[in-house]
């Protein structure tokens, strides 16, 4: 029966798809020609090779990102946000940076499409020329020379970058008030300018995330020093030395960044350092509907779709052939978060119980086609030796991922609620696998005599619910994977983005030891067991990973899908595109 419900959702989602294909069809004669042109142009394109053909400067490049429905949720970066670096990551720069010389589209091996890793073989210096230990609590940090703000009238003038700029921006953020994680920089006693080019960080004590969290990550943008007399929510006010300005922002709508055409850094093509960016500007769209924004790619109002969904590819494949694609696993998990501190999800048994009761790889099979991972959370394949796979997993977590409804009402009768019970649960509407989901993970609970009330809700209302814990007992949520640490850390006692409340005394002593270690072996082997007791546990109702797809025009050049050069900042990467604006002519757009 449930393998029938989850027909009947992905027929009723492939009828929404389906509407659009008599649209799609009226412009065949058209797409013939383009296709005829496109040949050519692909055919001349693929002798050289992307990398190969001079770049080209001007055009905007619009796109629909991987959060193309959501706008900017704050300007300011002592709000904590976790989208800003996506925002406002295309004006200010951080310490360090992936470099995507050593993408796979380079000859490397990393795709850049997580959303807060960079291994350290992929890391490079962004404002940070190089850095060094200078002893085992002492990293000196030495900035790049000749690197400017571009300054904006009513709130600085244009200068030079400098070691007060970096203390500055640490202390600010650290000494936020809505900051995620109490203890997030406890491990620095001091950020100091010891001169104008040179920062020191004097640890307390090692932490493994030191890279991520000061140098990449989500609140590691560095700032000038009059950002402090000036209104720092008001997107009027952003300034930084990156290789765009925020030229004009809509809420809903859009977001304009222009050049930057005193841009510190170079691309690398053959021989040449090229100066960027080579566009002239970059759109972001904000699109709020799925039917919408798949018509934006295949009209061509974006040029670039970051995130499409596996059941409108072979669509978009059959209606615009032209387009490239990438494949990539979502860099977010799926799961029903349990409120450990609330009856009756302080009983494992429970909790086990609605795992057992989901059938996994149905819903990997059917409801997603295929195109999903059944445990590919709280650790990414992507991760290398931290993920560690199913089939290596005690049985005790494999138990999990199985589908057994007679087991998991034995658990309910174990626990003290052989009747079922209902509970409510929070899905925000602005993903859309979340709401076709949501009825199939109802009926599969039904089984076993358990009912969801689902309340549907907006992003902000949705997420606003968690982080002051009045969400529901159930909350279902993607999140993101992170980094191998981060992803397992996120369940210590009190963590802003934990939403069972998960907590255990020698869960977050394990995650301190685990933050303190130096070697890189030690960590993995550590990390493997403590997501293996976190899964264990369950605290949410694991859901399967689904694959995602990007996809873009072939006049975007210098481009091969990736998503992130640090945590979800993406500026580096579009700062590389150039248009072929020819091509684009002549497959019929201006």
């Amino acid at each position: 029966m449930i393998g029938r419900l989850a027909r009947v959702v992905v027929r009723a989602v492939n009828v929404m798809f389906g509407k659009w294909q008599a649209e799609w069809q009226r412009a065949a004669s058209t797409l013939a020609l383009r296709l005829a042109v496109a040949g050519c142009a692909v055919a001349s394109a693929g002798a050289f090779g992307a990398d190969g053909e001079a770049p080209r400067y001007g055009g905007t490049l619009n796109i629909g990102t991987v959060y193309v429905t959501l706008s900017a949720l704050s300007w300011d970066p002592v709000d904590w946000s976790w989208k800003s670096n996506h925002d406002y990551g295309m004006v200010r720069e951080q310490l360090f940076a992936g470099d995507l010389d050593k993408s796979v589209r380079k000859g490397g091996w990393y795709p850049f499409v997580a959303e807060a890793y960079l291994p350290d073989d992929v890391l490079r210096g962004e404002l940070a020329e190089r850095w060094e230990w200078e002893d085992e609590r002492t990293l000196v940090v030495h900035l790049r020379s000749g690197v400017r703000f571009t300054g904006k009238p009513g709130v600085m003038a244009p200068r030079e970058l400098d070691a007060e700029d970096v203390a500055y921006s640490f202390h600010l953020v650290n000494n936020s008030p809505k900051k995620a994680q109490s203890n997030y920089w406890d491990y620095l006693d001091a950020v100091e300018a010891r001169d104008a080019r040179t920062v020191v960080f004097r640890f307390n004590q090692f932490n493994a995330e030191w890279p991520y969290r000061y140098g990449y990550g989500y609140h590691s943008s560095i700032l000038p020093r009059e950002m402090a007399a000036v209104d720092r929510k008001d997107w009027r006010t952003v300034v930084g030395t990156g290789p765009f300005t925020l030229a004009n922002y809509v809420h809903g709508n859009s977001h304009n960044y222009v050049k930057n055409p005193d841009y510190w850094d170079r691309e690398r093509i053959g021989a040449k350092a090229w100066q960027i960016p080579f566009v002239d500007g970059v759109t972001y769209r904000v699109i709020k509907d799925e039917a919408t924004y798949l018509t934006a790619i295949r009209t061509a109002k974006v040029d670039i779709l970051e995130s499409v969904r596996w059941i409108a590819v072979d669509h978009l494949k059959e209606t615009t052939p032209e387009l490239q694609w990438s494949k990539w696993l979502s860099t977010s998990g799926n799961f029903v978060a349990l409120r450990m501190d609330q009856p009756p999800f302080d009983d494992v048994r429970v909790r086990r119980a609605l795992n057992m009761a989901v059938d996994q790889r149905e819903i990997a099979e059917l409801f997603y086609g295929g195109h999903a991972e059944v445990m590919a959370y709280p650790q990414h394949p992507g991760f290398g030796d931290y993920f560690q796979p199913l089939a290596e997993m005690p049985a005790s977590v494999q138990e999990l991922f199985g589908y057994h409804p007679e087991r998991a009402r034995a658990l309910l009768r174990e626990a003290g609620v052989p009747e079922g019970f209902t509970f409510k649960v929070q899905v925000c509407t602005c993903t859309a696998s979340n709401m076709d989901l949501i009825p199939l993970l109802d009926a599969y609970l039904a089984k076993v005599g358990v009912r969801l009330e689902i309340e549907p809700m907006e992003y902000a209302s949705f997420l606003s619910m968690m982080t002051t814990r009045n969400h529901g007992p159930g909350y279902f949520m993607n999140n993101g994977h992170t980094n191998p640490t981060t992803s397992i850390r996120k369940f210590i006692t009190g963590h802003t983005w934990n939403p069972a409340l998960y907590s255990k005394p020698e869960f977050d002593a394990a995650i301190d030891t685990l933050m303190r270690t130096r070697d890189p072996a030690q960590r993995v082997a550590m990390t493997r067991q403590l997501t293996v007791k976190l899964l264990d546990e369950a605290p949410s109702i694991w859901l399967p990973t689904v694959y995602n797809y990007t996809a873009w025009w072939p006049w975007v050049k210098n481009y091969g899908g990736e998503l992130r050069a640090g945590a979800v900042r993406p500026g580096p990467i579009y700062a590389r595109v150039w248009i072929d604006q020819d091509l684009k002519r002549q497959l019929g757009f201006e």
